[in-house]
């Protein structure tokens, strides 16, 4: 098995209320910034760094999770306008749209709500050059 994994964060879960309309919103915001779904089963799906699954699923026990930001980061401002026009038609609520923001020169993100009321951004943070672009673990 191999696994690719950026900076700080090794996962997070979501527990969702509705999986499907979940499912539907995060495959079409994960196709544009070319993240594919790692695994998906009845109660659950995975991509990359992120694990969303049902209350109902043994890893929810049975609790939803509270209302959270994350920020996935994208290649260039055309990737930020695109991931925002298909969240928005995968059932995503306008939280900000695409546009530079005060937080650093070159800061250019879009931030919509997920179905659960989670605040999620996309980002492109201007240029750059990356030393790689994921660490690789085997195992």
């Amino acid at each position: 098995m191999e696994l690719y994994r950026g900076r700080l964060v090794d996962h997070i879960q979501l527990v969702v209320r509705d999986l499907k309309a979940s499912r539907r919103f995060y495959g079409a915001v994960f196709d544009v910034l070319g993240i594919p779904v790692g695994g998906e089963a009845e109660d659950y799906f995975w991509a990359d760094e992120l694990f969303v699954s049902s209350v109902d699923s043994r890893a929810a026990q049975g609790v939803l999770t509270g209302r959270h930001h994350l920020a996935f980061q994208a290649k260039d401002r055309a990737i930020v306008d695109a991931w925002y026009k298909a969240g928005l038609a995968a059932g995503g609520e306008d939280n900000g749209a695409p546009g530079e923001r005060p937080y650093h020169p070159g800061y250019y993100a879009a931030f919509l709500l997920d179905p659960d009321g989670n605040n999620i951004e996309a980002v492109f943070h201007g240029e750059a050059k990356r030393s790689a672009a994921a660490v690789e673990i085997s195992f």
